[in-house]
């Protein structure tokens, strides 16, 4: 497949960038596993982000009943146009998946460019699918399985946690791909669920998480007060009161724990105590 990619690329004259993340998945066992992952059934309409030059957008043309590929460089939707031909059941996109409205989907199968990983990450989860087959720098992957007190368990962690099982499917090499990242790959999947836990105020809740993992190695109760203002921006109490509020309303045991101790729920617990 790479001498077939440097022929498609030199044909239309295309120098990729590996500085906007355009790596294309050249081995085929890689994209037949991601496709395999999906469960696939001609019922599926999937989106495809970061398209490229079609190596995964054809096999998933072959096995769901339709394909939004998504790709935002003019020149590699030519090439997809090529690749693709005469096919009835691929829709072309062109456009940054970020700033565009996505059509509705079921699944998603995807080797994302790395730089908007969790902005494309969080914006998916605002819409209702099945499942996510994404590709993924494998350090980014691996905070998104990690587990409290590691040193990759991180705000994205339980704010994905919260909204969507994970799994961590396989590793992928750079030879995998053209041109070669310098890092290793994964591929995760992702399953839209209902919160395991509930937030009364989930406004509130996703404010809690990004105040205190800006201190992570802190007890609870000294990034509280450090970052009081991001958890209620516009309250204006004095610093006494605001160290009076946190110890009145936490429990001891939760306000002495150490932030990247916590457990995704005990956020939610956390808000519990400060709304109540």
């Amino acid at each position: 497949m790479l001498s077939q990619t440097l022929t498609l690329l030199r044909d239309h004259g295309i120098r990729l960038s590996k500085r906007v993340g355009q790596h294309q998945v050249i081995d085929p066992a890689v994209l037949e596993r991601m496709v395999d992952y999906a469960e696939l059934s001609r019922d599926d309409v999937v989106l495809e982000i970061g398209a490229g030059i079609g190596n995964l957008t054809l096999l998933l043309a072959q096995r769901a009943g339709k394909v939004i590929a998504v790709e935002r460089d003019k020149r590699l939707i030519k090439v997809l146009k090529t690749q693709l031909g005469s096919r009835s059941n691929v829709e072309l996109l062109c456009g940054d998946a970020l700033h565009i409205q996505l059509p509705e989907f079921k699944k998603v199968v995807a080797n994302l460019p790395y730089g908007i990983s969790s902005d494309i990450t969080f914006k998916l989860l605002d819409h209702k699918f099945e499942l996510a087959v994404l590709m993924y720098q494998r350090e980014f992957a691996e905070r998104l399985v990690a587990e409290p007190g590691s040193d990759d368990y991180s705000r994205l962690t339980v704010n994905v946690h919260y909204r969507a099982s994970v799994e961590l499917l396989d590793e992928v090499p750079p030879a995998a791909f053209f041109p070669q990242p310098r890092i290793t790959s994964s591929i995760v999947r992702l399953r839209p669920r209902e919160p395991p836990f509930e937030v009364k105020d989930e406004r509130i809740f996703f404010n809690v998480i990004r105040a205190l993992f800006q201190h992570r190695r802190q007890r609870v109760r000294n990034a509280l007060y450090r970052s009081f203002g991001e958890v209620f921006p516009g309250v204006k109490i004095s610093k006494a009161e605001r160290r009076a509020t946190i110890d009145r309303r936490l429990p001891k045991e939760l306000a002495e724990a150490r932030v990247m101790d916590l457990a995704p729920e005990k956020f939610g617990t956390i808000v519990e105590c400060l709304v109540s």
